[in-house]
């Protein structure tokens, strides 16, 4: 349990360096995912997803993230959180973010991973099962499913 909030608390201080150039939108939009992959220095992950918002709108979403750093591990998370800065829209939730990703993983995986697009950021927390040590630098990519 503690691996995991250290990971939140590291996905929130990165979240906050990011906070100051987010966009203020009038609509919350969460996500809820599933995702699994693994890595050995090249990181590959999918997932599906379902994004809602405070205005009403949800959508079903693929969720592919690729990417690279020290890391090792294969992991699956299911039932996972994440929470976007306002944004005015939910299609401006689609596509390509900046990813930085930390885990730690014995038997239950531990994700904490915060994504960015231009002033549009995500934060990701979720737990699973799986090994996984390291940290990734990569896209995490979001399409309507």
């Amino acid at each position: 349990m503690n691996k995991k909030i250290r990971l939140i608390f590291a996905s929130a201080l990165l979240a906050a360096t990011v906070g100051p150039y987010a966009h203020a939108g009038s609509v919350d939009c969460k996500l809820k995912f599933d995702i699994s992959g693994w890595s050995a220095f090249y990181k590959r992950s999918d997932g599906t997803g379902t994004i809602t918002c405070s205005n009403g709108q949800s959508m079903r979403v693929l969720l592919r993230a690729r990417g690279g750093g020290p890391t090792v591990g294969k992991s699956t998370i299911r039932n996972g959180d994440g929470e976007f800065t306002s944004v005015d829209n939910i299609n401006q939730l689609l596509g390509t973010y900046v990813s930085a990703e930390a885990g730690a993983a014995a038997v239950k995986a531990a994700k904490a991973h915060v994504v960015t697009k231009g002033e549009i950021s995500l934060a990701l927390a979720g737990t699973g099962e799986g090994w996984e040590i390291g940290v990734a630098f990569g896209k995490f990519t979001i399409k309507r499913r």
